[in-house]
């Protein structure tokens, strides 16, 4: 029941995606382009999703549990840390250059466009690179967090 509840709630995304123009890269950068020929089309886009969201999320967060899962998935960690401004830094620097992120460009891959694929190809391969880079990242922010490791001391000292 979960996967079909999960390839439901992607192909209604999915759906909103192509509708709403999200996998249009050209209609992206028209609407990043504030400064030159902007195409404001994409902020009722943005609005009516979050209106959506600003609607349902009390109503679901009141529920005991999801209806398909046995806890809900709530980030803890409120705090802005150099890798989260990082990322959000690859991430808008890739969304303007291509006009295209993640949940649009899988949807567009329908569309056939090679130069779509090819976004595609890399973003899974910028994927990879993460995830083999990360243990050894995660190893090493582990170390640097250790009290003997800021103090130079043991903490049995």
């Amino acid at each position: 029941m979960t996967g079909v509840a999960a390839f439901l709630v992607g192909l209604a995304f999915a759906l909103g995606l192509g509708l709403g123009g999200m996998t249009q890269p050209a209609r992206v950068l028209g609407f990043l382009d504030v400064a030159g020929d902007w195409d404001p089309s994409l902020v009722l886009v943005m609005a009516g999703a979050i209106a959506v969201y600003g609607a349902a999320f009390p109503f679901v967060m009141r529920r005991r549990r999801p209806l398909l899962a046995a806890t809900f998935q709530v980030p803890a960690r409120r705090d802005v840390d150099g890798r989260l401004v990082v990322g959000a830094l690859v991430f808008g620097v890739g969304w303007g250059l291509a006009g295209l992120c993640p949940g649009p460009a899988l949807t567009a891959l329908a569309s056939g466009d090679p130069g779509v694929a090819i976004f595609v190809g890399a973003m899974l391969g910028g994927m990879a690179a993460h995830r083999l880079a990360e243990p050894r990242a995660a190893a090493t922010a582990a170390r640097a967090h250790r009290p003997e490791a800021r103090t130079g001391r043991s903490r049995d000292a």
